[in-house]
């Protein structure tokens, strides 16, 4: 009989689950952008926690910039993201998928950086096609995720040096999900919000193309950037 490995289901941390739970409120509109949460000792007192735990909750919630903390008066909504969030990702885990994008614009502007400086003519036709191979999967209406991966680890490995290929693959699940989740998402937009993205995404490859170190450098981080606040702000492609 062939060995079975089962992998035990990831524990989450309190913290995490108040993070959840406050993030259903506002997705909910049970909490509204300006809207005043309760204190820290009323969220422990009616979560059933430490007001260590809740303020660590409030502290992720701040760091991804759904709640402003203002200092002697209280924490208030910041931002609602879609209410679809949920469809594609447990409330808990958002968090994660928003701390995973933090690494990635360091890696990935550099990469791309590095990558209109070295890029030999194969590797640029390997970045020119999957960008092209996601142009025609959002405009067929399909998410897309696959391809999407594909561009950005094309820009990883024309940056000539391994080392960011082998950090990418470390956070490739939560970046996988995030990226699935950000697609998902625009896909409920309009051909013209959509369009965004794949104009993004040529901005990158041009810039990769003519040798646009900088230029590069800033079009991955700005289209990093905009992946997040997409994830967190429902308004962010009616803008």
């Amino acid at each position: 009989m062939d060995k079975i490995n089962i992998r035990p289901a990831r524990k989450q941390r309190l913290a995490e689950v108040i993070y959840g739970q406050i993030l259903e409120q506002i997705l909910a509109a049970k909490l509204n952008e300006g809207d005043k949460l309760p204190s820290e000792a009323e969220l422990a007192v009616s979560c059933g926690v430490s007001r260590s735990v809740v303020r660590e909750a409030l502290m992720r919630l701040q760091a991804d910039g759904l709640v402003n903390a203002k200092k002697g008066i209280g924490t208030f909504v910041s931002t609602r993201p879609s209410q679809r969030l949920t469809e594609f990702a447990e409330p808990a885990e958002i968090s994660g998928y928003l701390r995973s994008l933090e690494p990635r614009i360091v890696l990935e502007a550099e990469a791309a950086r590095l990558a209109a400086q070295r890029r030999t003519v194969p590797q640029l036709s390997a970045i020119r096609e999957a960008n092209e191979a996601l142009r025609k999967a959002i405009e067929k209406g399909d998410v897309g995720r696959e391809e999407d991966l594909a561009f950005h680890e094309a820009i990883a490995k024309a940056a000539g040096n391994e080392y960011f290929i082998t950090l990418l693959k470390q956070i490739r699940r939560p970046v996988s999900q995030t990226v699935a989740i950000g697609l998902q998402l625009a896909q409920t937009r309009t051909l013209e919000r959509r369009n965004r993205v794949i104009e993004e995404h040529a901005k990158i490859y041009s810039a990769i193309a003519s040798e646009d170190a900088e230029g590069a450098a800033t079009y991955m981080r700005y289209h990093l950037l905009q992946a997040r606040t997409g994830l967190i702000d429902m308004h962010h492609l009616e803008r």
